[in-house]
């Protein structure tokens, strides 16, 4: 029997409230053991903690503040964030970081609240899963000096270049890789002929990014396994040999 963690999956959202339970089925039947959902903001802490107690021993709740989510109230919510990693431990700080995709007004206060939160990281010795788009080389950057204090990781949702993957496994992060290795023309089957399988974790991003064959529909994380046989046809490996690295690379990253 295969087993997988879906790293990466937003199974607390409402796009999954009317057939949730058959969601969770086709998972299971996939050999997805583990969730790990990450927090956005305060506006879906309720419904991603609720989730996560109803499905104990599967689901693992994150806590923190996505880029997105910082505008003018950002205090506020990094204060909630706070106040939630004093009360318990959580899988990781995530997803964090940086997003100039559909704006950049509040690109300084984002690089404030990606480091604030990276420094909690450290102090509370949580992984941190990381949201880059459109900013990549800055990601890294504001990363490197949390990288050399030890701060360790997942870049949630990679899709970028060789070179990038490399700074990245240099600083002893590892790689979320999603639908987006079924998409034609995204050049990810290209970058990950070159790296280690020992340096990926898969992920959905549920409901997000679904992959290939059924892109522009509503994403599960049954449909990990799409993904999984999609790396091992680029590698030329086992589908087994896919969901054991993985998943044990996903296991050391959460500390289980």
């Amino acid at each position: 029997m295969l087993k997988f963690i879906d790293s990466h999956t937003h199974l607390y959202l409402s796009d999954f409230g009317n057939d949730i339970s058959d969601v969770m089925q086709r998972a299971a039947a996939a050999g997805v053991e583990r969730f790990y959902l990450p927090a956005i903001d305060s506006s879906v802490t309720e419904s991603l903690l609720s989730f996560e107690k109803a499905h104990p021993d599967k689901c693992f709740a994150m806590a923190g503040l996505h880029p997105c989510s910082v505008n003018g109230q950002y205090k506020d919510e990094l204060r909630k964030v706070e106040e939630q990693l004093k009360i318990r431990s959580f899988a990781a700080i995530g997803e964090i970081g940086l997003d100039f995709y559909w704006s950049t007004e509040f690109s300084s206060q984002q690089y404030e609240v990606f480091e604030t939160q990276m420094e909690w990281a450290l102090q509370t010795q949580h992984p941190i899963v990381i949201h880059t788009r459109n900013a990549m080389h800055e990601t890294i950057r504001c990363v490197r000096p949390f990288s050399e204090r030890g701060l360790r990781g997942i870049f949630h949702c990679f899709g970028g270049s060789y070179e990038e993957a490399k700074s990245i496994i240099e600083m002893g992060f590892l790689l979320g890789i999603g639908g987006v290795l079924t998409y034609k023309k995204s050049g990810l089957d290209i970058t990950m002929k070159q790296v280690g399988l020992e340096h990926v974790v898969l992920e959905t991003d549920a409901p997000y990014l679904t992959p290939v064959p059924y892109r522009g529909k509503r994403n599960e994380s049954s449909y990990i396994k799409i993904i999984a046989e999609k790396l091992a046809e680029i590698k030329n490996i086992s589908l087994e040999e896919v969901a054991k690295v993985t998943t044990a690379n996903a296991e050391r990253i959460f500390n289980l």
